[in-house]
């Protein structure tokens, strides 16, 4: 029987009469990584303060490791990055970490030794360069956002939660973080990772749950979801050159296509429930397009996320609460 790391039932948070979290429950196996997806203001941020007792839930349960999410023995089994950076900006690189991990029950030797570990990790100590000695405002941006991850990861928790982790990095930077994701999975750490980013939740994620509006719209293994919402749908990629409206054209037709996600040159189309894919193409030669890929495939989770959630999705009822 699967193990689960955290387990929450029904849980809802109002402010006033604006409810952030409605009735959410789900389980995060041991060992994996779930993806909590949504847009701005659907009540991420919201679920992961009461995941970590920072507020209380009106109504529900949260259980941490099978104890109650109040019980500080678990609490200090969990690394948490919150959206929002607070790094102390006069203080030595090295200071803030060390004063980090000693929270977390690390002495200063051991914080020194963990430290230097994940600082050559994460390049941030090199033969030419110890940024550890230097101010965090003497930081880019990039870096930390680095620091706050080693902080976050030093006393080798075992449940990690991080807050939209991939805003504002660099693509070199979110690929360094993508790799101790996972590296942390291969070592049988759980990762909850709040994004609206839906690309790295399908490279990442073993399962998800999408929410909007503090409502679940759904839940599940990423095979799983994908396989629940599949049909005909197409990966169309086009070589650059005329007979681009001809192609929108072919594309605009709503007795064959129902939606299209386009992105110039690429497109991912949902067909209507019987058109054939076979006539698709064959329109689309005809109007001139100069087709590099032509494939039948599950959609993707931002494909899912647009058909699930839609454009009223990314309006947010109340600011503040995510």
């Amino acid at each position: 029987m699967t193990e689960i790391a955290l387990d929450i039932l029904g849980i809802t948070k109002r402010y006033g009469e604006f409810t952030a979290v409605r009735s959410l429950s789900l389980a995060v196996p041991k060992g994996a990584v779930y993806g909590l997806l949504g847009p701005n203001g659907a009540g991420k941020t919201t679920s992961i303060r009461m995941i970590l007792n920072i507020i209380a839930p009106d109504e529900g349960t949260i259980t941490l490791f099978g104890k109650p999410s109040r019980d500080q023995a678990s609490l200090d089994r969990i690394g948490y990055l919150p959206e929002e950076r607070g790094l102390y900006k006069k203080m030595q690189v090295r200071r803030v970490l060390r004063f980090l991990g000693q929270l977390k029950g690390l002495g200063a030797k051991e914080a020194d030794r963990r430290i230097d570990e994940w600082m050559e990790r994460f390049s941030l100590k090199t033969a030419e360069k110890d940024w550890g000695l230097a101010k965090i405002d003497e930081l880019s941006r990039g870096m930390q956002q680095k620091v706050q991850f080693i902080g976050t990861l030093l006393h080798d928790p075992e449940l990690v939660i991080l807050d939209e982790p991939f805003s504002g990095l660099d693509p070199i930077n979110a690929q360094a973080l993508k790799d101790t994701v996972v590296d942390l999975k291969k070592r049988g750490k759980t990762v909850v990772f709040s994004t609206h980013l839906m690309d790295n939740a399908e490279r990442l994620c073993d399962s998800v749950c999408i929410i909007a509006h503090g409502d679940k719209v759904l839940d599940g293994t990423v095979p799983g979801v994908k396989a629940e919402h599949g049909g005909n749908n197409v990966a169309l990629a086009l070589a650059g050159g005329g007979g681009a409206e001809l192609v929108n054209r072919v594309l605009r037709d709503h007795t064959m296509v129902e939606r299209v996600d386009d992105s110039n040159q690429f497109f991912e189309i949902s067909l209507q429930k019987d058109a054939d894919p076979q006539e698709l193409l064959h329109r689309l030669i005809e109007a001139g397009a100069k087709v590099q890929r032509f494939e039948l495939v599950q959609p993707s989770l931002h494909q899912i996320f647009l058909e699930k959630v839609g454009a009223t999705g990314v309006e947010v009822g109340m600011t503040g609460h995510g």
